[in-house]
């Protein structure tokens, strides 16, 4: 089968397009002829092995799984002898966190994995948007800021893969949302949900008058330091960026009444529950996806030079 393969860190260039064996499932495994998968800002880093955590965790030398990429939807082509709720011909979204592989052609997944059922009026292209951002959004908002109904929310980086999904799941649990983007995306923003949208090129959220009870830096630009000041008295500080600074703020914010710090691994957090209500919200449009652009599985080097520009609104995505 065709996969991307990626044996060193490096810049994009390192990720080659080669035939590997096709995998077969084991007892307790479906077999996925994947039909989409993406590139985000996590992705780019895990080929780099930047921040160092990613070689502490995946390799110092080189990576160890050759084959990258964790969200993926497809085709169940076969099940092992001792699968109980999927069968062969089922519409899929899963998610790979522990040894990748979702750039490939085919991916051999336990049925315990994070896997859902793709609704019959979602695309694979639109399934694996939502699992990338929404997944991780719904984690930090939900799971971790624990969002109420009427609480105000800013989120910095509202047109990513993350934001965009952020933006419309603060919404549906009620929230009062600010937005941050640059005025070319302000509205799409506005069309995700945002009642408010600060063009970051105009303007420093982290200055202004208002305070919000959970601001939630879906980029990783601003710090828990700068963004203190616009918090209330007991607001939560959200990060999608694994910085040493963030981890120490988070143990010392923890011990204390007031402002927290909080980071979370999302993807190792992922359940079938979880996609599962995402491709529920998704089916009745609560969820609507936003796909910026789309590649095929040889141009993946591309995705990711694309991706490192920072200038992408929603997902990118690898079709197959």
């Amino acid at each position: 089968m065709r996969a991307m393969v990626q044996n060193s860190y490096g810049p994009p260039e390192v990720i080659v397009l080669q035939e590997i064996a096709k995998p077969s499932p084991g007892s307790k495994e479906l077999l996925i002829r994947i039909q989409a998968a993406k590139v985000g800002p996590s992705d780019c880093a895990f080929r780099k092995g930047n921040p160092f955590m990613i070689k502490l965790l995946y390799g110092l030398s080189r990576p160890k799984f050759a084959v990258g990429g964790t969200e993926l939807a497809g085709v169940i082509d076969a099940v092992g002898k001792e699968v109980q709720h999927f069968k062969p011909g089922d519409r899929v979204l899963g998610m790979s966190v522990k040894n990748f592989g979702a750039y490939a052609e085919y991916k051999c997944l336990s049925e315990d994995s994070p896997l859902a059922v793709i609704p019959d009026n979602i695309a694979f292209e639109e399934a694996v948007g939502v699992c990338d951002g929404g997944a991780t959004a719904l984690t930090f908002l939900r799971d971790k800021a624990k969002l109420q109904r009427g609480q105000k929310v800013l989120i910095n980086g509202a047109s990513g893969a993350v934001g965009i999904y952020a933006v419309q799941l603060a919404k549906y649990y009620g929230a009062e949302v600010t937005g941050v983007c640059s005025a070319a995306n302000e509205d799409l923003v506005r069309q995700a949900g945002a009642d408010f949208v600060i063009d970051y090129t105009r303007e420093d959220f982290t200055r202004a008058d208002k305070a919000y009870d959970v601001v939630f830096d879906a980029v990783g630009k601003r710090s828990f330091s700068a963004c203190k000041r616009v918090l209330t008295a007991k607001g939560v500080y959200l990060t999608t960026a694994p910085r040493l600074s963030v981890l120490l703020q988070m143990i010392w914010t923890s011990l204390l009444q007031g402002k927290r710090a909080v980071f979370a691994t999302a993807g190792l957090m992922q359940n079938k529950a979880n996609l599962s209500f995402l491709m529920e919200l998704a089916r009745s449009r609560t969820l609507n996806v936003v796909i910026d652009r789309r590649y095929s599985l040889e141009l993946l080097p591309d995705a990711h030079k694309y991706v490192e520009t920072e200038r992408k609104k929603g997902n990118v995505i690898i079709k197959f």
